[in-house]
C-alpha cells in the first residue's frame, strides 16, 4: 500500500509474516523513497491528513501481521479519558469520542452523534462495495457522503440523515439494484426498526458493590 506525500515522498507500507514462524516474528515494513539530495538523512514531511492516512495504513498492516483476540462479541466498553473525551473499546480496537470546542470539549475526536451518522454511511459503503464485487465492478470512485440535521424540539436526536452514494459507471438497471441494496443495510434497518434499549445504572462502592438502578 503506497501513498505519496505533498513533499514528494513515496511511502510504502507492507508486511512481512514468515510462514511457519510465531506471529511475534512478523513485522510491518515502512519504506520511504530516497533521493540524491537526502545525503545521509531521510525525512518525510506529512500534512495532518497524510499523517492520519499513514496511521490507518500502519494499523491495517499491523492487524494483518498479528490479529488481536476477537474479544467478546456484541460488547462495547466505554471509559473516560479526560473532560468530555471517552475511549471506546470494541474487540481490541480503540475509538475515541469528544465534543466540539463550543460545547465545552477539546474536539479531539468525533462526537457520538457523528459516529452514529458515520455508522450509517460506512454500512452503506460496505453494502455498495460488496455489490460491486459481486458484479465484477472495481470499487474505484466509490464514496458515500452523509449529512444530518438535529431536531429542533425535544428530545435531543438526529431528525434527518441524507446520503449520497457515488459509484463507478453502472448500467441503469444495476444502478437501481445498487440503490435497493444499500437502502437496506444493517444499520439503516436498525434505525428503521429501533432496537429495545435496556438501561442498568450501577454504583460501584466499597460499601455496596454492584448497587444498581434499572
Amino acid at each position: 500500500m503506497k501513498m505519496r506525500t505533498r513533499c514528494g515522498r513515496d511511502i510504502n507500507v507492507s508486511r512481512f509474516a514468515p510462514q511457519g514462524l510465531p506471529t511475534s516474528m512478523g513485522r510491518v515494513v515502512l519504506d520511504t523513497s530516497f533521493t540524491p539530495h537526502d545525503e545521509e538523512e531521510l525525512w518525510a514531511s506529512l500534512t495532518v491528513e497524510e499523517a492520519r492516512r499513514l496511521a490507518g495504513l500502519l494499523l491495517f498492516q499491523a492487524a494483518a501481521v498479528d490479529p488481536r483476540p476477537a474479544g467478546r462479541p456484541g460488547t462495547v466498553d466505554v471509559v473516560p479519558i479526560a473532560g468530555d473525551a471517552f475511549e471506546i473499546r470494541v474487540r481490541g480496537h480503540v475509538l475515541t469520542v469528544d465534543q466540539p470546542l463550543p460545547d465545552g470539549g477539546k474536539d479531539t475526536a468525533p462526537t457520538p452523534v457523528e459516529l452514529l451518522v458515520s455508522a450509517v454511511a460506512s454500512c452503506v459503503a460496505h453494502y455498495a462495495g460488496r455489490y460491486l464485487d459481486r458484479h465484477g465492478v472495481a470499487r474505484d470512485g466509490l464514496s458515500v457522503r452523509a449529512t444530518y440535521r438535529m431536531a429542533e424540539e425535544r428530545p435531543a436526536r438526529v431528525a434527518a440523515i441524507s446520503l449520497t452514494v457515488r459509484a463507478p459507471a453502472l448500467e441503469p438497471q444495476r444502478l437501481a439494484a445498487l440503490r435497493a441494496v444499500v437502502s437496506h443495510c444493517t444499520v439503516t434497518n436498525t434505525l428503521a426498526q429501533a432496537p429495545e434499549i435496556e438501561l442498568d445504572v450501577r454504583c460501584e462502592t466499597a460499601e455496596q458493590p454492584g448497587a444498581s438502578i434499572e
